[in-house]
């Protein structure tokens, strides 16, 4: 029998391919039946190994073709809207829409570019508030609530426990289940975490910071800040973890049933593609936290309310809850438009016809269980699904690449920042927008490219994991940079003596005679920047008497600073509000190095992701997305912040006085910092190409005559169609 020619996917790319089948002789009782055609008319249904009839009509988005196959009356048949037709098998429900509502209208949206946008949309919305606003204004909660820096820590790290906890049960059932449902309520727990997530602002007492002129100048009520330190404030630290939790578990499904979702419902060529758009919009969601949160930092938080202080200044609290509002919000009403989407796209079942499989071949020939229709629908399977992924070699070396990849992106995004402000003397809100500003071109650019160039070359997974390998020399070559740093800005007493000697021995000397009598206190930093062009810890380590009525640039001044030399009169000179500006000649060599970094490490993401896809059979795509994010969180994104901030804390001149206690860093050695980066990064980068060069000498391809809806092709485990094929490819024994 001949199939006729297809007709355009719901990706919206036209192409025609004819599969010749012959019927076998199929015994009595066999699951799959041959259909007869009538006479005059090519056959409608495709024979399955469950024994059902495959048929598809036209997407709304068909327009170089016709129908598939035209339905043959014993097939179910219904209308949605004027000449929008669905034919489904066994009374499968295509149509979009929520219970018994599907309007026509929605239809125009039922569609693999719909999808993709809406889970675009979600996955920006997930980058923006876990990975873009939590790094922006964890500082400011830490103030805010007295918290310490392990308690932030905890917070942080509540997203990972959530999603290993949740991943292994959301992928698992939910692969082989209703993934649109379990998207949509993921995304809809999602939104609910970023709103609890805010609420503390509206429970708790206004902020009062008390302004530099009371106690940072000479001589003015240097009284001991500690009575905050009883404060009950930091218990909201446990709603902070809860609701990063519920961001963990919404965030689980878009990035196992999301990616396999839209691999099943488009052609293998532009899978990549689908997914790096996908991908794309999670890289870009980080970025915009970055540039949003750091403009909401520079409003107060107690919004309409005058203040004396600015954002410069170590009391300063920004309005971090306003992102959290405005993306809780929005993940409420992103998740409306995804629940209504069917369990596969009108049309998709084509794909899973043609598909080829590239999955690894074990030599005891076990992949061929997950071939099976009914494999993995019950819990007994589960140890046979993790025992068969277990014994893949390519997919055990790949999760681990993507562990190391997943170390340096977890340190990049939470430690990127401060490398910045350290190297560069900005403001933590400077630092922040400038690293969005890096973070959109390269690593959203470098993610979009990666998709497409595995589909510009029409790439197979060998040759996606020596991409891969290409991607992460590259940027092994690039971290080197890291040799190279910006000078520390000199600062009296830390840096340098205030006579301008060097310190001995690296030990701390805040006190000189210029200010042995104001009284300075280490717990209050507030850093100010000399006429001298040198820093002092705070306007009373700087001898300063007043502060001035009137701004400069924008920030506060102080006069009559007696530690302050005057470059051209004698007397004591001023100081602003604020560190030193850097003018680091190396700057735009190390920016455009760090952009070499982060765009070749992205690059490698989608590549990698398509690999993993391509090396496991169907049936266990999503379970293996789901067990390769437990390696990659449990191995790189949990542990990966930790190993980054306690190298880099090895680097500190200055810490935090708490009331006798060590709180965060203030000062970083800029060399040192350097140093333990370029030590960091060179470990996990020569760890991530070993493991990819070991997947790729261990990959063990299908054999050649390996076709379309081979044993391990389709998402059903369908063979049948392989039987018996009058082609010239060589005959497939199932």
């Amino acid at each position: 029998m001949a199939m006729p020619q297809n007709s355009t996917g719901e990706n919206g790319f036209c192409f025609a391919q004819t599969l010749d089948f012959s019927r076998p002789s199929a015994p009595p009782g066999e699951a799959g039946r041959t259909v007869d055609a009538p006479s005059g008319r090519e056959p409608c249904g495709t024979p399955l190994s469950n024994g059902t009839a495959s048929s598809s009509a036209p997407s709304p988005s068909d327009s170089c073709a016709e129908p598939l196959c035209s339905p043959t009356p014993g097939e179910e048949e219904t209308q949605f809207g004027e000449g929008i037709k669905y034919v489904s098998a066994e009374g499968e429900e295509l149509a979009c829409g929520w219970g018994g509502f599907t309007p026509g209208c929605l239809q125009l949206f039922n569609t693999s570019k719909g999808i993709l946008f809406f889970l675009c949309v979600a996955s920006f919305l997930q980058g923006m508030t876990v990975n873009g606003f939590i790094n922006t204004v964890i500082t400011s909660i830490e103030r805010r609530f007295d918290l310490r820096s392990y308690q932030s820590g905890l917070i942080a790290s509540s997203y990972d426990i959530a999603a290993c906890i949740c991943l292994t049960f959301v992928s698992y059932f939910g692969g082989n289940g209703h993934k649109p449902r379990w998207l949509g309520w993921g995304v809809l727990v999602m939104g609910l975490g970023s709103l609890l997530f805010a609420l503390p602002h509206f429970t708790t007492g206004r902020y009062e910071a008390r302004s530099a002129a009371e106690v940072g100048v000479c001589g003015g009520n240097q009284s001991l800040p500690c009575a905050r330190a009883a404060s009950s404030l930091s218990g909201y630290r446990f709603v902070f973890m809860l609701g990063q939790f519920l961001h963990g578990m919404g965030a689980t499904p878009l990035y196992t049933l999301g990616v396999t979702y839209l691999d099943e419902n488009v052609k293998t060529n532009y899978s990549p593609v689908y997914i790096a758009v996908f991908y794309t919009a999670a890289i870009l969601g980080p970025a915009a936290g970055y540039l949003v949160g750091g403009m909401f930092l520079n409003i107060y938080t107690e919004i309409g309310r005058e203040i004396d202080i600015t954002p410069e200044n170590t009391l300063w609290v920004g309005a971090w809850w306003i992102g959290f509002l405005g993306a809780g919000a929005a993940s409420l009403l992103i998740s409306i438009p995804i629940l209504g989407y069917p369990q596969r796209l009108p049309g998709s079942q084509r794909y899973i016809v043609m598909r080829v499989s590239e999955a690894h071949q074990l030599k005891d020939g076990s992949h061929k269980k997950a071939s099976d229709p009914d494999f993995g629908k019950t819990v007994k399977d589960l140890p046979r699904s993790v025992l068969l992924l277990l014994k893949n070699p390519t997919f055990i070396f790949l999760c681990l690449a993507g562990a190391t990849e997943a170390t340096l992106i977890a340190g990049m995004s939470t430690f990127g920042p401060k490398f910045l402000e350290s190297q560069f003397s900005l403001s933590a809100s400077e630092a922040a927008t400038f690293f969005g500003y890096l973070v959109v071109p390269a690593g959203g650019g470098g993610t979009f490219l990666g998709g497409f160039l595995v589909n510009k070359f029409k790439l197979r997974c060998s040759g996606i994991i020596k991409l891969c390998l290409l991607c992460t020399v590259s940027s092994l070559l690039a971290i080197f940079i890291f040799f190279i740093h910006c000078p520390n800005m000199p600062m009296a007493g830390v840096t340098q003596m205030y006579e301008g000697s060097a310190l001995p021995g690296g030990h701390l000397n805040l006190t000189a005679a210029c200010n042995a009598e104001c009284g300075c206190l280490q717990e209050t930093y507030s850093p100010v920047c000399g006429s001298d062009d040198i820093m002092y810890y705070s306007p009373c380590h700087a001898g300063c008497k007043k502060v001035s009525e009137t701004l400069r640039n924008g920030k506060k001044v102080y006069d009559e600073c007696s530690c302050v030399e005057k470059t051209l009169l004698p007397g004591p000179g001023d100081a602003e509000a604020g560190k030193c500006s850097s003018s680091c000649a190396k700057r735009p060599l190390l920016l455009f190095f760090m952009f070499v970094v982060i765009l070749f490490t992205f690059l490698s993401s989608i590549p990698a992701l398509t690999a993993t896809l391509r090396c496991v059979s169907d049936r266990q795509r999503s379970f293996a997305l789901g067990i390769q994010w437990i390696v990659v969180r449990t191995l790189g994104g949990i542990p990966g912040p930790i190993a980054f901030g306690s190298m880099i804390d090895k680097s500190c001149l200055l810490w935090q006085d708490q009331c006798g206690e060590q709180g965060s860093c203030y000062v970083y050695q800029n060399s040192a910092m350097s140093r333990y980066t370029l030590t960091a990064g060179l470990v996990y980068k020569v760890l991530g190409t070993t493991f990819f060069v070991v997947a790729c000498l261990l990959y063990k391809p299908p054999p050649p005559e390996s076709a379309p809806g081979s044993s391990d092709a389709s998402e059903n485990g369908n063979c049948d169609l392989q039987e018996h094929k009058p082609s010239p490819l060589a005959e497939e024994d199932i």
